[in-house]
């Protein structure tokens, strides 16, 4: 096996590029922008319309920390019981306790509404007090992949870390590492040559769009100021095509 490329998108245009550029998996969300939230049923429905690709939804009811209420998490529950109807293959979930661990009893209700589907471990992993035991937690709840950059802002700063769960995953068989957080082809080709059993990578490979709006209204922002909102945020099909390939060499 070459590897597994997942794609990160939030619309049916970023679904369409990925999946045409020889992607594995996608990830499936909204607001990317605030590092993804769960996606809307009708977009799911869209993409199982022109495709049978596997999909694992993102499970994130609100920006910031994942710390959740039991409604929150209430919530996520119902809305993965939906989704898996609709044709998820899987679900992208992950719950903290304060402390900063796994909280696996907030968590239980969304093992429960996954119903046997795939599930990733996402990257409150990598806010977590100690990625290696966190990583441990997810394997000892069932979960087959954690997407990670290593507890760092990008995974080429978190190799050390990620080169440590991989040795752990190889040692214990654990959840696949799937790596994340700035990856491209380049990247890609780096960590295989320093990490050959690295085999399993994330990205949105995103460019960006030009609005076609011609009359802009500057100064009103529609969320958080400075946004920029006359740009369009896509995944770049050749992005995901040299990915394809630096993963298959």
């Amino acid at each position: 096996m070459s590897g597994i490329l997942e794609i990160c998108v939030d619309s049916l245009a970023s679904a369409r590029a990925a999946i045409g550029a020889g992607a594995d998996r996608l990830e499936l969300c909204s607001a990317l922008a605030v590092g993804g939230l769960t996606p809307s049923a009708a977009l799911l429905e869209q993409i199982r319309r022109e495709s049978g690709i596997p999909i694992r939804c993102l499970m994130r009811p609100r920006a910031g920390d994942f710390l959740y209420t039991p409604e929150e998490i209430e919530q996520m529950a119902m809305e993965m019981v939906r989704l898996r109807e609709l044709g998820a293959d899987g679900f992208v979930i992950g719950c903290l306790t304060a402390q900063g661990t796994l909280d696996a009893q907030a968590m239980a209700p969304l093992l429960d509404a996954a119903r046997g589907k795939g599930l990733t471990l996402h990257r409150c992993i990598d806010v977590s007090r100690d990625p290696v035991k966190t990583y441990l937690e997810a394997a000892n709840l069932g979960l087959d992949t954690v997407l990670t950059s290593g507890a760092a802002p990008n995974c080429a700063a978190g190799m050390g870390t990620i080169a440590a769960l991989l040795r752990l995953r190889d040692e214990v068989g654990g959840p696949e590492v799937l790596i994340g957080a700035g990856v491209s082809a380049k990247v890609i080709t780096a960590f295989r040559r320093a990490l050959p059993q690295a085999r399993a990578f994330h990205m949105s490979g995103k460019t960006r769009r030009e609005s076609g709006m011609v009359f802009r209204r500057e100064g009103v922002p529609m969320g958080i100021p400075g946004l920029d909102e006359w740009h369009l945020d896509q995944t770049d099909p050749e992005a995901v095509r040299l990915a394809r390939q630096a993963l298959d060499q």
